[in-house]
């Protein structure tokens, strides 16, 4: 039987970012965790245009190449992990975008979030985010993985080295989206997301 699909989804897209080797290392301790199939997805890499499409993403008629991969994309998701920086006092363009271009490929699957900033460690980025997720009838993790002036994690190669706090974070957090998955994997049937939408 396979494992469900695991997407950790590199929120931030600038120059000099961060966010790249958090989730590198959120990467390595969700493949050791074993629950999950485990896919990177960085939006630098996507590099998705401000959303373009003429049509609401809710009826699913993609018209340019790029949402039409996105939407694969996400469709093969079973469960995601946002890592996102929190930008003035809420998460960033960039990944407001991407969440915007899709919607039913989104819809009755679990999301957990590791955020990172200076001393709110990007929790009021997550707070922003939890009704936009729930909109989109995704289910946010309880556990989270915050991650308080985060410079201070990085060594000198560049790599994101934690405390032992964030490794019993990132394990929790694991923990639940397995959880989160078992409940809302059976609302995804074509049937049952018919009537919810």
């Amino acid at each position: 039987m396979s494992k469900p699909v695991l997407q950790i989804i590199v929120g931030s897209t600038r120059p000099g970012r961060v966010g790249l080797p958090v989730a590198r290392w959120f990467e390595g301790v969700a493949v050791e965790h074993a629950a999950f199939d485990v896919e990177l997805v960085d939006l630098a890499e996507v590099a998705l245009p401000m959303f373009d499409e003429a049509v609401h993403p809710i009826l699913r008629q993609y018209e340019q190449d790029h949402a039409i991969e996105w939407a694969e994309t996400i469709r093969r998701g079973d469960a995601f992990v946002f890592v996102h920086p929190e930008y003035n006092h809420s998460f960033n363009a960039a990944l407001k975008n991407a969440i915007d271009y899709l919607h039913s490929e989104w819809s009755y699957k679990p999301v957990g979030f590791v955020s990172y900033g200076g001393v709110s460690a990007g929790t009021r980025a997550v707070q922003a985010l939890k009704p936009v997720v729930a909109a989109l009838r995704m289910t946010p993790a309880v556990d989270a993985v915050a991650i308080p002036f985060v410079t201070q994690f990085i060594d000198e190669d560049g790599r994101f080295v934690p405390n032992e706090l964030l490794i019993q974070a990132a394990a929790g957090m694991l923990a639940e989206l397995v959880r989160l998955d078992a409940v809302l994997h059976p609302l995804r049937t074509p049937e049952l997301a018919r009537l919810a939408h």
